[in-house]
């Protein structure tokens, strides 16, 4: 077995200004993926440049032809599936076949109440996004969908020709709590962990690594119960929200280390941060290169 090393790339950056050479450089350094958050604003960086995750990508897939592209991740905070689906399936079409949706039910962050809306409480959330996923799904596999639902609905919305990637693009579900494996599960292509929050200011990377475990094992109940294999999904991990914040960057023996642990415990794809001086992302820019280049022969 063997482990994918993919990027998270925050968008900070004007394009021309030092962005679009990041995402280029990815492609070069042999990452699987480079993906994006897809909010508004984010934490710490609320008060400074940040720039749209769907146009960032586009430009991303123009610069670049073997790189995978993403979200990590998608929610139904600000998003429709509707206009959504349009956007997934023309970013498709310029990628050449590319691009994998992150997806998670969202938080209570800046974009929960961007469009003057009250935050919705967890089980709201769970309630939108178990809506959500399986109408998006219709949305990119199907050319007219009509659908009245909860809190969405769509009208004839005509999604022709549909995506490069057949029946669509992948999804990558973000997902810890029943409700959100059961889709995984059912309409994921991949799965998204960030370790178990919970843990993430007290715990030890020994009961972060087990947490991660039993979550594998839980999206492996959730798999049987519908029939599939839970080999057939990615389980990708995102890296940065487990007790070991930024230590598997310090070198690539401490990241081989970090990432042969977690490949045992079920993990197939893991996505480090792009250095970001003077942030909780900041590491060592030479490091992180060289992490790119070498660990993967090692976790071969």
């Amino acid at each position: 077995m063997s482990v994918r090393l993919s990027t998270v790339i925050l968008p900070v950056d004007r394009w021309h200004e030092g962005g679009g050479a990041t995402w280029r450089r990815a492609e070069d350094l042999g990452f699987h993926a480079a993906y994006t958050y897809d909010h508004l604003s984010w934490r710490t960086f609320r008060d400074g440049p940040w720039f749209g995750a769907l146009p960032t990508l586009t430009a991303a897939a123009t610069a670049t032809s073997r790189l995978r592209l993403g979200t990590l991740v998608t929610s139904p905070n600000f998003r429709h599936p509707v206009t959504l689906a349009k956007e997934l399936i023309s970013l498709d079409d310029i990628s050449g076949g590319r691009v994998t949706l992150g997806i998670g039910a969202g938080g209570n962050g800046f974009d929960a109440t961007a469009l003057g809306q009250v935050a919705w409480t967890p089980r709201e959330r769970a309630d939108r996004f178990g809506e959500f996923v399986p109408l998006l799904d219709r949305l990119l596999t199907e050319g007219a969908v009509t659908h009245r639902g909860t809190h969405y609905s769509a009208v004839e919305a005509r999604n022709l020709p549909g995506c490069v990637q057949r029946p669509r693009l992948p999804f990558a579900v973000a997902a810890t709590g029943p409700r959100g494996l059961a889709l995984a599960a059912r309409h994921g292509q991949g799965w998204v962990t960030t370790g178990d929050p919970k843990l993430f200011e007290e715990g030890t990377p020994e009961q972060s690594l087990q947490a991660i475990r039993n979550q594998v094992g839980r999206l492996g109940a959730a798999c049987a119960e519908v029939g599939r294999d839970v080999a057939d999904l990615d389980k990708v991990l995102l890296t940065g929200f487990t007790p070991d914040r930024g230590r598997p960057l310090e070198s690539v023996d401490a990241f081989v280390d970090f990432a042969g642990r977690h490949l045992e415990a079920g993990i197939t794809e893991i996505v480090l941060h792009w250095p970001i001086a003077d942030s909780d992302f900041a590491a060592d820019q030479a490091v992180f290169e060289k992490i790119a280049t070498e660990a993967p022969a090692q976790l071969r």
